[in-house]
């Protein structure tokens, strides 16, 4: 488990602050295979995963299910055969929060298991 899939997810309520630049780079650099990428004028986590059926990407997509239902933080995650993409954002800040970063160390792992 990296250190950043083990911290704490804290609540994030409107008026949060999003993540600084320097904490992007800073976090980003735990989950090397994200990107940051804009949409709809917000900036999102994304990674795209390779399984090899669509049995396997199902069962993936209901791990990142469960992850987000434990700490009631939810992602868009798109299913196809063979692929899951997963993309995390703090809906309430309208960008980037430190419990997003979290999230994709938990995905990772999730994959990786």
């Amino acid at each position: 488990m990296s250190d950043l899939s083990k911290q704490k997810c804290e609540a994030c309520s409107p008026g949060a602050p999003q993540a600084t630049k320097e904490e992007k780079q800073s976090l980003g650099a735990n989950v090397p295979d994200w990107e940051i990428v804009e949409v709809d004028g917000e900036e999102q986590l994304k990674r795209t995963f390779k399984l090899k059926n669509f049995a396997q990407a199902q069962a993936f997509t209901n791990r990142v299910g469960d992850l987000a239902e434990e700490v009631d933080h939810h992602p868009v995650i798109v299913l196809e055969y063979g692929k899951v993409t997963v993309h995390w954002w703090s809906h309430e800040i309208h960008g980037l929060h430190k419990n997003d970063f979290i999230m994709a160390a938990r995905t990772d792992e999730a994959f990786n298991a």
